[in-house]
């Protein structure tokens, strides 16, 4: 590894970090506590904000809504795949869920998660997360959440998941007065964007 090369730098810290995520569920599988050890993981890498820069990684242009989403890194199999986000402010999503385990760090900025659970005809809020640097969210696969990121400043969160967003094709998103539900990828997810050089 060439140590004066942030990309370079970058990957390896990366790998190493999933490397460690790898082993926590390979050893405790995919419960509140083993995402609660990846959560701390992912808080101890979102704090080298130095390999993530915000001209690397920007946020949809002229204030647009929606994530620019970058790929970090991803096994051969599509396990193991995270992300930075790079939002502006003033951006929100539907209710959705995952289907996966994920964890969600903050390098920079807020991002506030509303975490529902299910009554009939419909969702209501069980609690909420400001992420924010120093504090992360973790999601099992049926967690339903949404976000929205207030305040002035964009975005750069890094998003761990246990399987890759591409290729979830069971996620949904959902009406919050019906609960009715229709797929998320197909109806909300853009394209994964590549970083800045």
């Amino acid at each position: 590894m060439n140590a004066t090369d942030p990309k370079a730098v970058r990957a390896t810290t990366v790998a190493a970090t999933i490397d460690r995520i790898r082993a926590i569920e390979a050893a405790q599988g995919v419960t509140r506590a083993s995402l609660d050890a990846i959560s701390q993981e992912m808080l101890a890498l979102a704090k080298h904000e130095h390999l993530f820069p915000s001209a690397e990684f920007l946020p949809p242009p002229d204030g647009q809504k929606g994530a620019q989403r970058y790929l970090l890194q991803e096994d051969d199999d599509h396990r193991f795949a995270l992300y930075l986000n790079a939002l502006n402010p003033g951006n929100e999503t539907k209710p959705h869920d995952h289907t996966t385990w994920a964890v969600v760090a903050s390098v920079e900025g807020q991002e506030l998660n509303k975490v529902y659970r299910r009554r009939p005809g419909g969702l209501d809020v069980d609690h909420q997360v400001m992420v924010e640097p120093g504090t992360a969210i973790a999601l099992m696969p049926d967690d339903i959440h949404s976000i929205s990121t207030p305040g002035e400043q964009p975005t750069r969160h890094l998003h761990m998941y246990g399987l890759a967003l591409e290729v979830l094709d069971r996620r949904m998103g959902y009406d919050m007065a019906t609960g009715a539900a229709i797929p998320y990828n197909k109806n909300f997810m853009k394209p994964t964007a590549t970083p800045a050089s």
